[in-house]
């Protein structure tokens, strides 16, 4: 990416837009192919997802990532430039579609602070090949978004691109930038009275055969040694009385669980797929690399000393502590063949959520030079915490335990800039919205001592939390 010096267009007028948009369009010449320009501008105030929810329309994609507690959100929506990939290159393609739209961007404006400017947003499913009929959303999507709203701590920024060719009208482009960044400095949330939530009439297991069968069943290849941990899931279809409101359901989880990344992505076809995951994949900020092992859960109790109680026995729990170190050395040997050599905590955490509490292990490093963070998401996707050990074994076991297509549940939803970093969460706790019918989901891990009836109360527990939010 190219960064026009901010003094070489200092002022902020429509004859400065035209004459950074001017040489865009030269080098577009010189070229031989469009160039995407791109305005940053620091504005005052601005919450992204109200801005998103004020102008949301279903036909158009969008992103929404948000993990309240750091004070960091990003919402973005209409495509500029987009690609959707599959199969088991989908994350080095989707590099190559940003490093070839990278080389032919030129950004200008308030970039001063790490990781400001244009940014892709992306989602993978869970599956490498699946279609996107079944799943919603194709294997790998990535598009950068013709405007952008950022929240950084304190700071806020708008983000505007647009695609330069060797015949676009300056002028009128220029006028609907400038006009874009006047709305963000002083944006009107539009008030739109949706009436009473939706009411969910009756909900309806997905699955041929029961979820406690399928626990059995993959104890006994765990018992014959075919694997040592899979992860089952459950999803339900819940039907509303009229059609759900996502970004609505989307606050009510950010009000909720602040330290979870809450999230929003619509496919463009009336589909949005959101949640809040307490989990991240991978995120890369100053060429340092966060990850973490998050496996083994409890219920929260419900006085301090009841909560506290069952904190100190998820830490002595020989079965999710087992089932934790699984995915600590799972994460750590597939590091170490990037050649990242990660600091891993001596011990687990607990993190305690609005509803759950689990054992958490957070991992950083140093990351290479050279070395992408999508690199190192395709390392890692999926860890045990999702699918399952050995991977090869336990992961192509799981469609036909569940009995059905996981679609983005159990995938990733993220974003990353042009200089490589960014953030990967796991979409975990979350749902497909499509109309008046909701697909929600929840997971469970099972290795050697996994009861039927606790998993089956653990997938219970964690959709109650989703259920309640969406009415």
């Amino acid at each position: 990416m190219e960064v026009i010096p901010p003094e070489r267009f200092p002022e902020r007028n429509a004859r400065a837009f035209v004459d950074f948009l001017t040489y865009c369009q030269e080098v577009a010449r010189k070229k031989k192919r469009p160039q995407l320009a791109s305005v940053c501008l620091r504005v005052k105030h601005i919450d992204p997802l109200a801005v998103l929810e004020s102008i949301y329309e279903e036909q158009q994609l969008h992103f929404y990532l948000e993990r309240p507690q750091d004070e960091e959100a990003l919402a973005g929506a209409e495509a500029v430039v987009e690609g959707r990939f599959s199969g088991q290159n989908r994350f080095t393609e989707v590099r190559e579609f940003a490093a070839d739209i990278s080389e032919n961007t030129i950004a200008v404006g308030d970039l001063g602070a790490s990781s400001t400017g244009p940014k892709f947003f992306c989602a993978f499913t869970f599956e490498e090949d699946v279609s996107s009929e079944e799943a919603g959303f194709h294997p790998a999507t990535v598009f950068v978004p013709r405007w952008q709203v950022e929240r950084r701590g304190g700071a806020f920024y708008a983000v505007a691109n647009t695609l330069i060719a060797a015949d676009s009208d300056l002028n009128a482009l220029a006028a609907r930038i400038l006009g874009a960044h006047g709305k963000f400095s002083g944006f009107s949330y539009s008030s739109v009275n949706t009436g009473e939530p939706p009411k969910v009439m009756k909900t309806t297991e997905v699955r041929s055969k029961p979820f406690e069968a399928s626990v059995v069943e993959a104890l006994e290849s765990i018992a014959g040694e075919d694997y040592e941990k899979i992860v089952l899931s459950r999803a339900i279809d819940a039907t509303a009385d009229k059609s759900f409101i996502p970004l609505e359901t989307v606050n009510r989880l950010r009000e909720r669980f602040p330290s979870c990344f809450c999230f929003s992505i619509n496919n463009g076809e009336g589909q949005s797929f959101i949640g809040a995951t307490p989990e991240r994949l991978v995120g890369c900020r100053d060429e340092i690399l966060e990850t973490e092992a998050l496996a083994g859960s409890a219920k929260r109790g419900s006085n301090a000393r009841e909560d506290a109680q069952r904190a100190a026995e998820l830490l002595s729990s020989d079965k999710d502590l087992r089932e934790h170190r699984m995915v600590i050395e799972s994460i750590r040997q597939r590091l170490s063949d990037l050649g990242i050599e990660p600091d891993i905590a001596d011990f687990p955490q607990i993190l305690k959520l609005a509803n759950v509490q689990h054992l958490r292990t957070p991992i950083q490093a140093r990351i290479p030079e050279g070395l992408h963070l999508l690199d190192v998401a395709k390392a890692l996707h999926p860890t045990p915490a999702v699918g399952g050990r050995p991977r090869a074994k336990a992961v192509p076991q799981i469609a036909s335990l569940e009995g059905f297509s996981r679609g983005l549940f159990a995938g990733l939803v993220g974003w990353f800039d042009m200089a490589g970093q960014g953030d990967l969460a796991v979409g975990i706790r979350s749902g497909l919205f499509s109309g008046n019918v909701a697909r929600l989901y929840a997971g469970a891990g099972i290795v050697r001592g996994s009861d039927p009836d606790r998993e089956r109360a653990e997938t219970d527990m964690k959709l109650r939390a989703l259920e309640e939010a969406i009415q």
